[in-house]
């Protein structure tokens, strides 16, 4: 049983056929969708649901739609929370805080009331890594392991670029990785990243031959991608995000492939790369029988630790708001 919230907007709208044919969970998983959307939409969702059943999916058993959390949130396996009150133009990120936190606290006590305890949940909705922080601490007996934020559209982006400056596949450029917030602070970090040429794997610092370009335009341009898409298709990146939640869900279900790691936002506690406890941070894991674990032992220069200081502190900032809101 798998929930995806926001589930009449544009992300779901490309997710949900991925998920219904068996991309993420697996070709011989059935599978029940439960959809999840404030009231207004519930007619849009009806279209939704219709559509999905003339994809006539043979692992697709039930199709739910609702605006209640209690149908929403009942024995799931994984929920994917996509839905999140969206910046308005004059919005202060305080008060676009404000509203999460509400919606997230909501959502985090229904889990803890209503789904299975080893339910896996991914937030995608913004700002991702606070609205997971503050759904996990509502949701108090789901081991907070279990909650992730998607950082993984970043970590494709950054995949994305390396490959296209080298001119090869993105599959053959491996271990990019996205430390801290999925925000403009995020550090997308090549220093252990490697491009397969010729079968031969070479560190990207030596294939790209162009270290100024490393440590400047190809940062900004992954941190800043969202905007740009948005000023493109006057709307946010959907597609991509589609794409970037079923790798990050297919890799929880599935593992990740011997040598490789990939970026995830996951709780962060007595981690080895001082990063403060009691955060969602993005980290370099891997992912083995459903679990995740950070990858230890990677060499941090003095550029990196300055960079990934700087989100951390974004978020220790974010976190603090967000539970002066809670009334904790």
């Amino acid at each position: 049983v798998i929930l995806v919230t926001g589930a009449a907007g544009q992300i779901a709208y490309s997710l949900l056929y991925s998920i219904a044919k068996g991309d993420v969970f697996g070709k011989d998983q059935p599978l029940a969708l439960i959809l999840l959307d404030i009231p207004p939409m519930l007619p849009v969702l009806e279209g939704v649901v219709m559509e999905l059943q003339d994809c006539a999916l043979p692992l697709l058993k039930e199709v739910i739609p609702t605006d209640k959390e209690e149908v929403a949130f009942k024995d799931l396996d994984a929920a994917i929370l996509v839905g999140s009150m969206p910046r308005k133009e004059g919005m202060e990120r305080k008060d676009l805080l404000k509203a999460n936190v509400a919606i997230f606290k909501s959502q985090g006590a229904a889990l803890e009331k209503y789904a299975k305890k080893t339910v896996k949940v991914l937030v995608v909705g913004n700002p991702a890594n606070t609205n997971c922080l503050i759904a996990a601490k509502s949701a108090p007996s789901i081991p907070k392991e279990n909650f992730s934020c998607l950082t993984r559209l970043d970590h494709n982006r950054a995949r994305s670029q390396v490959a296209m400056r080298c001119g090869i596949p993105a599959d053959n450029v491996k271990n990019v990785i996205i430390w801290g917030n999925h925000s403009s602070t995020q550090y997308p970090d090549v220093h252990h990243c490697t491009v397969n040429v010729q079968g031969k794997d070479v560190a990207a610092f030596d294939m790209v031959k162009d270290d100024d370009w490393l440590k400047g335009d190809f940062i900004s341009t992954v941190q800043q991608r969202g905007a740009a898409v948005i000023k493109a298709r006057k709307l946010s990146s959907a597609m991509s995000a589609a794409k970037a939640i079923c790798d990050h869900m297919r890799d929880i279900w599935t593992g990740t492939p011997e040598g490789e790691f990939i970026s995830m936002g996951v709780y962060s506690s007595g981690n080895l790369y001082g990063v403060p406890d009691d955060l969602i941070y993005s980290f370099p894991v891997t992912i083995k029988d459903k679990t995740w674990k950070i990858v230890d032992g990677l060499a941090i220069n003095d550029f990196s630790r300055a960079k990934m200081d700087a989100t951390a502190a974004e978020l220790v900032e974010e976190r603090d708001t967000a539970i002066s809101f809670l009334g904790v």
